[in-house]
């Protein structure tokens, strides 16, 4: 029988309570994130950046953990032995060559592990001093980054959130470091330090570090901080105008928990991408450093020094030249494809 459709009465049908088959297809909820999910989600659609975060993955890991399992030691010279006269067949070993202590010992039937990428001048297996010389390097990098981070953080929110004569004087603090050369103040800063350090640290745990790798955490400290400071305080200014910031201000909170609270949380996408892009400038200037004598502390590697030391044989011994400048290539291009990837995920102005 056809209902009218015009009857004022209700159709008892339409109060049946919905299975669970039409209630998932009529309400689909999406589930609840975050920015930061979001973000992850994003990065990992690049591919790019996926396996560029999987190379500094494993070069990072393979950077700790292989001179803890490796036979041969960065600083041990092979042909030198206490109380008898210096083998000098370990010097300038090629890939896979051995000395003439161990090929007596592979004839006697011992294993003896091969030198993967040879030996260099004074018989140090090269291959654990890459990738010694590539944890220094990744460390610079990382440490680096963290104090331009938190040096640039700070004065960028005091900056922007004072405005006024405080932002005045910071900014032209900034201006004045801007204007500097930093290949020159850099070397300069590294000498100095390098000279001022020595006699303080001589017999302290800081003297194992080196004054050269110190000298060079203090040059970051002090020139590398201008700009990560602008991008915060930019990012700040614009946001210090926001209401839930003008109801903070009202209600009579502090400007130090407005900061914490408010203001440098909405600017993290900056601080992600500005820290992503950071170390590998900072693994790009200890190696050049290294590379011009004011790097890491002999006998301890860097991936620049080595090259350095690579010069003077590179007729001879080209490998030793192209080994670490791959390492240095592939650190630092992932690192800057990485850095990109993580722009392109954070950044909420690409994603509008």
């Amino acid at each position: 029988m056809l209902k009218k459709p015009f009857s004022l009465h209700l159709d008892v049908d339409a109060f049946i309570p919905a299975t669970e088959e039409e209630k998932a297809y009529i309400v689909q909820m999406r589930p609840s994130t975050t920015f930061f999910k979001d973000g992850v989600k994003r990065l990992l659609k690049d591919k790019v950046a996926t396996v560029s975060f999987i190379i500094i993955v494993l070069i990072t890991l393979a950077s700790i953990i292989l001179p803890m399992v490796w036979p041969y030691s960065y600083d041990a010279m092979l042909g030198v032995s206490p109380g008898k006269p210096v083998d000098a067949s370990f010097n300038n070993l090629a890939p896979f060559e051995y000395g003439r202590t161990e090929l007596k010992r592979i004839e006697a039937g011992e294993n003896v592990f091969p030198h993967i990428f040879g030996t260099d001048s004074a018989g140090r297996d090269y291959f654990i001093r890459v990738v010694y010389g590539a944890r220094i390097s990744l460390a610079v990098g990382f440490f680096a980054s963290i104090i331009v981070l938190i040096i640039g953080m700070t004065i960028g929110s005091i900056a922007g959130y004072c405005g006024g004569k405080v932002d005045l004087f910071i900014m032209r603090i900034v201006d004045i470091i801007y204007s500097l050369p930093d290949m020159l103040m850099v070397i300069l800063l590294s000498t100095v330090l390098n000279l001022v350090l020595s006699p303080l640290i001589e017999g302290t745990a800081l003297a194992r570090i080196g004054t050269n790798i110190i000298s060079l955490f203090i040059v970051f400290a002090l020139l590398y901080w201008v700009s990560m400071s602008r991008l915060i305080r930019g990012q700040i200014l614009s946001l210090r105008e926001q209401e839930y910031v003008l109801a903070s201000v009202a209600s009579g909170a502090r400007g130090s928990w407005i900061i914490r609270k408010h203001l440098l949380p909405n600017c993290i996408s900056v601080v992600i991408i500005s820290t992503a892009l950071q170390i590998p400038s900072a693994i790009f200037t200890e190696s050049y450093l290294s590379f011009l004598g004011l790097g890491v502390n002999a006998p301890m590697p860097s991936l620049g020094s080595l090259a350095s030391e690579a010069l003077n044989g590179m007729q001879s011994y080209p490998h030793r030249l192209i080994i670490p400048a791959i390492v240095i290539s592939l650190i630092v291009l992932s690192l800057n494809l990485f850095g990109d990837g993580l722009r392109d995920a954070f950044d909420p102005k690409l994603n509008a």
